[in-house]
């Protein structure tokens, strides 16, 4: 929790006299049971209306200071919540850009969406009434229990036995309550994964008809998170109850008390009302009191949540300072590399090298471990044995920012982001002229894609791309590669969804490239890394075999395999 808190830095002023106002407030408060019992002594005791007025306006005046102050200290305590959240937000934001591929791994999308979302805005809620609440509702309680003892010293006793009890009733449900709502957190973490998940796959959920099974799933996980907020709600509900009964009872002793004291002329009745009002302002309070811990626990758990991310080493993805010129030369040296939580390597003694500006072909059967082996070069992952090499300087040891500049990476999942075609194609390059944009565009066969589109360049590009086919989102994300100007370009099976002859194509235009890079196409087509000038065969995590075209064919049984599964008929025409 100390880690967030130092992004509270520059609201000092908010944050004292946030609180100073609220005790101003609680002041004047106290002081309206004072000139209630001074209108019914003296004023209605007396028919003295006029009395009766200037006291009346005496109350309005305290009234209207009191609400002064009320949303004075609102104002500064929501400037220094918001500001807070907002601080905490953009560190939020900042480290898990930072973290490793690894770490988003093992705590998965839904849980930094909660902790982005949810769990930010119960902290600021939690700042917000901390700032607001925790000095003035103790001050109220406190300074109700003086001013009562200041009256009567037998009726303050009242005070004095019923407050213990309503404590241990309000902060007894609270005790109770504060696990259950950490049950409800947790599962509003599953609600959270299973939205994101649906609403990713559902063009899946459609073709496959399966709208009605996940809604059912949906309707438990919402079915059990209501039945946890149910069940802290129910037990909450005995609060106010449970202290209306106390406070009644104690209310029927202190008009007993006070009956007979009025009787005998040690009290007057405006007095016996003043207490009253002070034990209701002591209930109030210890109500309020009792809902705030509750809040700021519900925040303290979501503040440590929140500092468990920020807590992350992220050095791993920042290591090494080297800033050597990338000419693409790549070596793997024995690398074994495992996931986290994986119950075995996914890749197992890997070596080979790759000269500056060869075409690398990766191929291998789903799982063979393809996509983990060009995720290590630009170090989104590093080995767990092994050396990765890039001109002879381990990945490890090289500044990532630098290395990065100099790879293009076009993931399985072609991935664009809401804006303009020209936005989406500047991420490579911010200062790319348009002639280059254009070049891109025709090395990656998306010229026409762009051509067609009303505005071109400037045409929209709806949140993930989701207005363009699954080929034209292929194709502008490797253009936006591209654009970059890489010495490594890594295409992981970011042709699959291209005709035979556009990723011919494709490939044939890389290879013309003035300064062509050197190319690692992952695939599962043969025919897209028949002619790569060195070709990777993996199975199950291991290199079974590296070559050209016709080395693999005459002796690799996997790339055997592969190739004549796809073209029968020449093996037909062999046979």
């Amino acid at each position: 929790m100390k880690r967030i808190l130092k992004y509270m830095e520059g609201y000092g002023k908010e944050c004292i006299l946030g609180p100073l106002f609220k005790l101003l407030e609680a002041s004047f408060e106290l002081m309206i049971p004072l000139v209630v019992a001074r209108i019914v002594d003296v004023g209605i005791a007396g028919g003295d209306m006029g009395y009766i007025v200037k006291m009346c306006l005496v109350m309005v005046a305290l009234g209207i200071v009191g609400l002064a102050s009320a949303v004075t200290a609102q104002y500064f305590a929501a400037k220094a919540a918001v500001g807070f959240a907002a601080r905490l937000r953009a560190a939020l934001m900042e480290h898990l850009l930072g973290t490793s591929y690894t770490q988003i791994d093992r705590m998965g999308a839904s849980t930094m969406v909660t902790r982005m979302t949810s769990d930010v805005d119960r902290v600021q809620n939690g700042v917000n009434l901390t700032l607001r609440l925790l000095l003035r509702s103790p001050f109220v309680v406190f300074g109700a229990m003086i001013m009562a003892f200041t009256i009567d010293f037998d009726s303050a006793m009242v005070f004095v036995g019923v407050i213990p009890v309503l404590c241990l009733v309000v902060f007894g449900i609270m005790l109770i309550t504060m696990p259950m709502y950490k049950k409800v957190q947790q599962k509003l973490d599953g609600v959270t994964g299973a939205v994101r998940q649906d609403l990713a796959g559902v063009r899946v959920l459609r073709a496959f008809c399966r709208e009605e099974e996940q809604v059912e799933q949906f309707r438990e996980r919402t079915q059990a998170l209501s039945a946890g907020q149910i069940l802290a709600g129910r037990v909450s509900a005995l609060m106010n109850p449970l202290t209306f009964v106390l406070i009644n009872i104690a209310v029927v002793v202190l008009v007993q008390i006070g009956a007979v004291k009025v009787q005998h002329g040690i009290l007057t009745q405006g007095m016996v009302i003043a207490l009253y009002n002070y034990l209701s302002q002591i209930l109030v309070e210890l109500v309020k009191m009792a809902n705030l811990i509750i809040t700021i626990t519900r925040a303290v758990a979501c503040g440590q949540r929140i500092s468990d991310v920020l807590e992350m080493d992220v050095t791993q993805d920042r290591t090494g300072d080297r800033k050597t010129p990338v000419c693409g030369g790549v070596e793997f040296r024995g690398v074994y590399a495992r996931y986290a939580g994986a119950a075995g390597e996914s890749l197992e003694d890997v070596s080979f090298v790759a000269e500056p500006g060869q075409t690398v072909g990766i191929i291998g059967g789903t799982g063979a471990g393809k996509t983990s082996l060009v995720n290590l070069i630009p170090g989104l992952y590093e080995p767990s044995q092994g050396q990765v090499l890039i001109d002879g300087v381990d990945v490890r040891a090289m500044d990532k920012r630098h290395l990065r500049a100099n790879i293009g990476v076009v993931p399985q999942r072609a991935v664009l982001f809401s804006g303009t075609i020209r936005e989406n194609l500047l991420w490579g390059d911010g200062e790319a002229s348009d002639d280059a944009l254009w070049a891109a565009l025709e090395t990656a066969q998306a010229r026409e894609v762009v051509k067609d589109r009303e505005g071109e360049l400037d045409a929209p590009v709806s949140q993930g791309g989701t207005n363009f086919s699954g080929g034209q989102r292929q194709r502008l994300t490797i253009a936006r590669a591209l654009v970059r100007k890489p010495r490594i370009l890594i295409l992981d099976d970011s042709a699959s969804a291209l005709d035979n002859a556009t990723d011919a194509r494709l490939r044939m235009a890389i290879r013309q490239m003035p300064e062509r890079p050197t190319t690692f196409i992952v695939s599962q087509r043969a025919a897209s890394v028949r002619y790569a000038d060195l070709i990777l065969v993996l199975d199950d995590g291991m290199l079974v075999g590296k070559g050209t075209h016709e080395e693999l064919l005459a002796g690799c049984p996997v790339y055997q395999e592969i190739y004549h599964s796809q073209f029968p008929k020449e093996v037909a025409s062999h046979g």
